[in-house]
C-alpha cells in the first residue's frame, strides 16, 4: 500500500508541473521570445559608461553566427543586450563584475519594415516583453550603429 500511495503522489506532482510548465509557456512566451533563453553571441565593457554586456541572439541570430552569415544579419534575427553597472570583485580586487542590471535592449533585423533604420528596429525589454520604440525614439539608436554600416550595423563580433 505505501509504494502505491509513493507512486500516486509522484504522478500528482508530475502533472502539476507539467500542467504549470505548459500554461508558462501558453501564458508568458511574449512575442520575440524570451532573451534569458539565449545563447550568448559576445561579451563587452563600454568603459565610458563603466558597464559589462552579455550579448545574446535568438535561434535565428545564432544559426547566422555559426554559419558565418551575418553580412547582412537574416531577417527574424534579434540580438538582445543585457546591461550591468560594472564593479569590483569584493574578493579579487583585479576582477570587474556585473554589478547591478540596468536594461535589456534588442535590435530586431526585418528589412523591410525597418528599411529605414537599415533593417533594424530597436527595442526595450520591460518584463517578459519586447517594446519595439517608433521611428523618433528609434533615431539615437541607429545614428550609434550608423558607423558599422559595412557590418550590417551591429558592433557585436560574434565568438562562437
Amino acid at each position: 500500500m505505501r509504494k502505491q500511495s509513493i507512486r500516486n503522489v509522484l504522478l500528482g506532482m508530475a502533472a502539476l508541473i507539467t500542467f504549470n510548465t505548459a500554461n508558462a509557456e501558453t501564458t508568458t512566451k511574449p512575442e520575440h521570445g524570451e532573451y534569458r533563453d539565449w545563447r550568448v553571441l559576445g561579451v563587452s565593457q563600454r568603459h565610458d559608461k563603466n558597464s559589462m554586456r552579455a550579448i545574446v541572439g535568438n535561434h535565428t541570430a545564432i544559426a547566422a553566427a555559426r554559419a558565418g552569415k551575418i553580412k547582412p544579419w537574416p531577417d527574424g534575427s534579434i540580438i538582445a543586450k543585457i546591461k550591468w553597472a560594472e564593479r569590483k570583485h569584493p574578493n579579487w580586487e583585479q576582477a570587474s563584475v556585473p554589478g547591478e542590471f540596468t536594461a535589456a535592449e534588442a535590435m530586431v533585423k526585418d528589412s523591410k519594415k525597418y528599411a529605414e533604420t537599415g533593417g533594424w528596429g530597436f527595442g526595450i525589454w520591460g518584463g517578459k516583453t519586447l517594446n519595439m520604440l517608433d521611428q523618433e525614439k528609434s533615431a539615437p539608436c541607429f545614428a550609434c550603429h550608423a558607423p558599422m554600416k559595412d557590418q550590417d550595423y551591429v558592433y557585436t563580433l560574434p565568438n562562437l
